[in-house]
């Protein structure tokens, strides 16, 4: 086997990216961080978890992978399209905490009035970036969305000439986007930027050696009521209670409490538990977490990506907006790796440093200094004044105002009432 080449770089600057986003250049960079459990090795962590194929309740998603040369089972502790969310949402609090270089990454905000609250949202966390349905169907000083000349600039932008969208919403271009509404010129745009997090579990194997599928355990669940453990109420009181409640609950919530009061028999008391009253005695009915003897996360970070856009800025021009785009993806990735906020159960810490390494192509590989939010500040800072330069780019925040449908989001139910 031909031995990989490593050459160290000491740091990422601006330099390294611009070779990236110039033909020949690397095809990806790629970050991986063995991480632990916080409470040493012999806790167990709580996975992501999945809607079943069938039925109800939640399921764990293990693969088969490799770890090293073994062939091993990973469960999925947090998925990619979960660490893309993190990285987003890393942007946005920089964005609304008024970071004075983040502030200025373009983006689009869409504002609901609800109970007498404003509700603003942006591209960064909308599910559909800038396509979303969201900014689709409000409007923009009373005109639709959809019919604006800005918008309209927006959806046309395909990889021949990007540049609307890198100065109105370049997160689309950093995490992908899909305008699958339209009837046609759909814009479909992968995302540069990928990451999970996995866990290699315990698994067993056959007489023939074979890997056995992991068997997930069931952990126990309870409530204690130091009032009692067992709250009986009769139909009257029950039905009066939810009623006074009512303006709190959502609206599923209290029809179901209504539904176990109406089935009370004149005369008699029944559970209350419905109103969150009374214990819970111990049952294994929950899922339990996976002990992982190792648990990695990785980002891969594509420059091959970033190269299939254009600008209209001619090949220096459109080699610094790929290098801005990538030096918005580091400091997303920079921002989301420094908080390891998973779930519940789920305390996870950095074992070792993470290992970065760029690709320079035939096997051949650098070995990167890990970005810290200063460093990926300073790198983001120089990469926009290089693209200001030298492809007259322009980023001065928020880039498009657009107002909520008010129909849209007075039929929004909480989570758990769309049944």
């Amino acid at each position: 086997m031909q031995m990989r080449k490593e050459f160290l770089v000491r740091s990422l600057d601006l330099d390294v990216l611009l070779a990236a986003g110039s033909p020949g250049g690397s095809s990806c960079l790629t970050s991986t961080t063995t991480l632990e459990p916080a409470g040493g090795r012999h806790t167990s962590v709580a996975p992501a978890k999945f809607a079943p194929e069938r039925g109800k309740g939640s399921v764990y998603a293990y693969e088969q992978r490799f770890l090293g040369d073994e062939s091993r089972y990973a469960a999925i502790i947090d998925s990619k399209q979960s660490q893309l969310n993190r990285a987003e949402q890393a942007l946005a609090q920089a964005i609304e905490d008024g970071h004075p270089l983040l502030s200025r990454v373009p983006h689009v905000q869409v504002t609901y009035e609800r109970d007498g609250a404003v509700e603003r949202y942006y591209d960064l966390t909308l599910p559909h970036r800038v396509f979303d349905g969201h900014i689709r169907a409000g409007t923009i000083d009373g005109v639709p969305t959809t019919q604006t000349p800005a918008y309209r600039a927006v959806r046309d932008a395909s990889p021949a000439n990007a540049r609307a969208l890198l100065e109105t919403s370049p997160i689309t271009l950093v995490f992908g986007g899909w305008d699958s509404s339209r009837r046609s010129r759909q814009g479909r745009w992968r995302s540069a930027l990928v990451g999970e997090i996995v866990g290699f579990v315990a698994a067993s194997r056959d007489e023939t050696g074979l890997l056995s599928a992991p068997r997930t355990a069931l952990r126990g669940g309870a409530r204690v009521d130091p009032v009692g453990m067992q709250i009986n109420l009769d139909k009257k009181t029950m039905t009066e209670t939810a009623n006074r409640q009512q303006a709190e609950l959502s609206p599923v919530t209290h029809s179901k409490i209504l539904k176990a009061a109406n089935a009370i028999k004149v005369g008699t008391a029944e559970s209350a538990s419905a109103l969150g009253l009374g214990g819970i005695p111990p049952t294994l009915d929950q899922l339990a977490g996976v002990a992982c003897d190792t648990i990695i996360r990785t980002h891969v970070l594509s420059f091959a990506t970033l190269r299939q856009m254009r600008f209209g800025a001619g090949v220096d021009g459109d080699a610094a907006c790929r290098a801005l785009l990538a030096a918005l993806a580091l400091n997303a990735l920079a921002r989301s790796d420094a908080e390891l906020c998973l779930r519940a159960n789920c305390d996870l810490v950095e074992a070792e440093q993470p290992k970065v390494r760029l690709d320079r192509r035939g096997g051949s590989f650098a070995d990167v200094e890990p970005l810290s939010i200063d460093a990926a500040d300073l790198l983001l800072g120089e990469a926009l004044a290089h693209a200001e330069k030298v492809a007259d780019i322009t980023w001065s925040g928020l880039a498009m105002r657009v107002d909520g449908n008010p129909d849209i989001v007075s039929g929004a139910l909480e989570t758990g009432d769309a049944e």
